[in-house]
């Protein structure tokens, strides 16, 4: 599945001025998922996500819901950090209503102690969370990010996902590239080994099933600066290796699409891709 992650120029340049209106746009546009960002705070109300839910569910629209970027997982500051609890609970609540079947949550920041020390603080949050919300029925998802300061590498999210069952990894790839200053991926093998070392880490149908974020992101030495379209032929990563990957895995992600504002159009070029690599290689 394919779609953007909240919505770019072409939905608002086709008249829409509202994400209730959403959905059916999506569907007339060729895609079937969609993430509802959050990140500054969720100020919706009940009666707008109910809205969102039922027209997603109307137009056979996948949703996820991206939680407040000012969740910290791993702040040294104990009332900040089990504040946390609060913001995932009010995600989880904004979710339901959605209809959506995942959210998605930072790792954390290593910024101002030890990638050591905030990996403890953020599995100890974590462990909270899924005592207090291990039965939303609602995936919790633990992003790769793209900063190097910040907890984030793929090795990091799995250790963070083993705190509890309720967690799966959300692989960011243009994070990964960007934490790795555009190294990362250079062909199908780089993008075969994330499917193959989170099956082989926390189990098949992790991989099989794994929420995914892509786009072509600039970076500096300190890794991720801004986030950019496909227009983009200097940072990366490319995503033909990625289709090809994903028919060869045999796996079947969802992928959110977060282009400066060419989301929609940059995540039906990659579906369209991806129907291009599964033609070929059948």
């Amino acid at each position: 599945m394919f779609g953007p992650g909240g919505n770019g120029e072409a939905f608002y340049a086709a008249g829409n001025k509202s994400t209730i209106q959403a959905p059916g746009w999506l569907e007339k546009y060729g895609l079937d998922a969609y993430e509802y960002e959050a990140g500054n705070g969720i100020s919706a109300g009940e009666a707008t996500l109910r809205a969102i839910g039922e027209k997603a569910r109307e137009h056979h629209i996948r949703m996820s819901l991206h939680t407040p970027y000012f969740i910290s997982l791993s702040g040294v500051e104990e009332e900040k950090r089990l504040r946390s609890l609060d913001y995932i609970g009010k995600s989880l609540w904004a979710a339901s209503l959605l209809g959506a079947d995942s959210i998605v949550i930072h790792s954390g920041s290593a910024a101002k102690i030890s990638r050591e020390e905030a990996m403890a603080l953020s599995k100890d949050t974590l462990a909270r969370v899924a005592d207090t919300f291990g039965d939303a029925g609602i995936r919790l998802g633990i992003e790769t990010m793209g900063k190097i300061n910040q907890l984030g590498t793929l090795d990091e999210v799995i250790e963070q996902c083993r705190v509890s069952p309720v967690f799966a990894p959300v692989v960011d790839f243009g994070h990964l590239n960007a934490r790795e200053l555009g190294g990362a991926f250079l062909n199908v093998d780089d993008y075969r080994r994330v499917f193959q070392t989170i099956g082989e880490q926390l189990g098949d149908a992790y991989a099989k099933d794994l929420h995914c974020h892509f786009s072509k992101i600039e970076y500096t030495k300190a890794g991720e600066k801004k986030h950019l379209t496909f227009a983009d032929d200097i940072f990366g990563p490319s995503f033909e290796p990625l289709a090809e990957a994903i028919v060869r895995e045999g796996v079947s992600p969802r992928i959110i699409c977060e282009s400066a504002g060419t989301q929609a159009e940059d995540a039906l070029a990659m579906k369209q891709m991806w129907l291009r690599a599964k033609e070929s290689i059948s």
